[in-house]
């Protein structure tokens, strides 16, 4: 595991971003593609701000993404496929290799077939995997399945999880906000080569705080990302406050 912490959300999304970047080309370099899944939300606009300008040949990087909800059509303004499309896919300079979509629409178990059968191909190099307000990784919402051998699953989302879809805007009220969501399991995240988790804001300092300080279990879900050989951890001075208070880091 290592830690960097920076000023504010912009400077540690910069510098994830340029981490991101510089493990993508080496997976290039090394085996003429890379592989990588990417997590959504307001803590990730900083770094595909800055992703989408740097030096990286597109045309041979294939793309997963994490988690969607259930019944979400790709128009909603919650929708992750609408957020990676506009925020990330048509900003590039070149187009992918290939873009993975978790599909919550239609035929769910096919969905979840298609996807499982592309992501076990070959493994995925860059995971970049944030952390929730109540430790989720991906939709895995505490207690985490920790033991599924499956790709990605359905899952039912707790209170806490759908409080923060509402605090983040996506949501006019609580109740618009869907109880159900096809998520990466936590054994495929951990699959990847390299986990890169970009956590800023003071929302997810109780979250950081827990991660680092309980041993590992799925009530925090977040825990399993420190079994893994290559995480990664970009943090702010807002969510590594806690942390910092506690071991003077």
């Amino acid at each position: 595991m290592k830690i960097q912490i920076h000023a504010n959300a912009a400077a540690n999304g910069a510098a994830a971003a340029e981490f991101i970047a510089q493990k993508i080309n080496e997976a290039i370099a090394a085996q003429g593609y890379a592989r990588i899944c990417v997590s959504t939300g307001a803590s990730q606009f900083e770094m595909f701000r800055k992703l989408v300008t740097l030096d990286v040949d597109w045309t041979k990087v294939e793309m997963f993404h994490l988690d969607e909800y259930i019944g979400m059509p790709v128009t909603h303004i919650a929708s992750f496929r609408k957020y990676l499309t506009e925020r990330f896919i048509e900003l590039l300079p070149a187009k992918m290799k290939a873009v993975y979509f978790v599909d919550g629409e239609g035929d769910v178990e096919a969905n979840i077939a298609y996807l499982t059968e592309k992501i076990r191909e070959t493994p995925v190099d860059v995971g970049i995997i944030g952390i929730g307000e109540n430790g989720h990784i991906a939709f895995n919402d505490p207690p985490a399945d920790f033991e599924t051998e499956a790709a990605y699953h359905v899952v039912d989302l707790d209170e806490r999880c759908r409080r923060q879809q509402l605090g983040e805007g996506w949501f006019e009220n609580l109740d618009a906000v869907p109880k159900q969501a096809i998520s990466m399991t936590v054994k495929e995240i951990l699959r990847a080569k390299c986990i890169v988790s970009v956590v800023p804001h003071a929302v997810k300092a109780e979250a950081i705080f827990n991660t680092m300080q309980k041993p590992l279990t799925n009530r925090v879900p977040a825990t399993a990302l420190k079994t893994h050989a290559d995480w990664n951890l970009f943090l702010d001075y807002n969510s590594a406050k806690l942390i910092c208070d506690t071991t003077g880091i």
